[in-house]
């Protein structure tokens, strides 16, 4: 009876899940927001990494041809919650891919600010998720700004020949992509956005979604079945063993491509730096709100996830690392 009660009660929370999804969908698509962080304003961060863990685990089991391994793990997988959730996030991805790349068209500087202020949030909220700002931590992450700020550079030069090769990737690209950009989209205070930004691949994916590029589509959604099953374990791993420096590593990543998300002068098309000259007022208010934003949502989050009920604790370690 009582598992009875327990199945209806997960059916009727499938269209508030979708809804859940679509915000969720909706902060992934723009660099800077994370949707694990949203899943930890909204309450059910630990049982979606519980869910994702367990099937990536069965994923794994399935490859390994160990059948009633994967068997155990599918029965973990909360589907009642898992697939309202993607529902969600792509039809937030569907609907919200042709906004976002048309103002990246007509309004690349200010876009940019936009990003820049999301980005340099989320980097101030990953520096409140370090438990030890030690010398070890802090070079770490002067290091890891250092080197990829003077990598982006390398692109700085950037013919207009070269952004058109770069604007059609090939389909090992969009692999790859999805394969990075998924482990972000699981932590919060980082965006799969944002490393879509950082390789070059955010505008091609977006024209891919507008485009209805299905094979393209399809091609990035393995590379993220893929990351999913293989990084997610390794960075599960990591952050349990290796935290803080994990984090430093992750907001010297953000500090260092803030280059790229410098509006001037042509917004994320571009990583050379120039100074203001159009549009300095709006991109200002832009990048100033969207950082306040940032962090209005952290400490939403963090109030959400202070108390931890045990009877949610399927992954506590986990929970307490993100």
């Amino acid at each position: 009876m009582r598992e009875g009660h327990g199945y209806s009660t997960a059916m009727r929370q499938i269209p508030a899940n979708i809804v859940r999804g679509f915000l969720m969908g909706a902060a992934d698509i723009v660099p800077g927001v994370s949707g694990g962080t949203i899943a930890l304003v909204l309450g059910i961060y630990r049982r979606l990494v519980a869910s994702i863990r367990a099937g990536s685990s069965a994923l794994g089991s399935l490859l390994t041809l160990k059948w009633d391994r994967a068997r155990h793990w599918l029965a973990e997988v909360e589907w009642a919650l898992l697939l309202p959730l993607f529902a969600g996030i792509l039809l937030a991805v569907i609907s919200l891919a042709g906004v976002l790349e048309h103002q990246l068209e007509t309004n690349p500087i200010q876009m940019s600010a936009l990003f820049l202020g999301l980005v340099a949030g989320s980097a101030v909220v990953a520096w409140g998720l370090l438990h030890r700002k030690d010398a070890t931590r802090l070079t770490i992450m002067l290091v890891t700004t250092i080197v990829v700020f003077a990598g982006l550079g390398l692109r700085g030069g950037v013919t207009e020949d070269a952004v058109a090769q770069v604007s059609e990737p090939a389909a090992l690209a969009f692999f790859a992509a999805g394969a990075l950009a998924i482990c972000a989209m699981i932590l919060p205070g980082i965006s799969g956005s944002f490393i879509l930004v950082l390789l070059g691949m955010y505008t091609p994916l977006l024209a891919a979604v507008n485009d209805r590029d299905v094979t393209t589509l399809i091609v990035f959604t393995i590379g993220a079945a893929v990351g999913l099953g293989v990084f997610s374990q390794i960075l599960h791993w990591a952050l349990e063993r290796h935290h803080d420096t994990v984090m430093a590593m992750l907001i010297g990543l953000m500090a260092g491509s803030l280059r790229v998300l410098w509006p001037w002068p042509n917004g994320v098309e571009s990583t050379r730096l120039g100074a203001p000259d159009e549009a300095v007022l709006v991109s200002v208010v832009l990048a100033v709100a969207a950082l306040a934003v940032v962090l209005a949502i952290s400490a939403v989050a963090e109030r959400r996830s202070a108390p931890m009920p045990p009877a949610e604790s399927a992954t506590p370690t986990s929970a307490q690392a993100n």
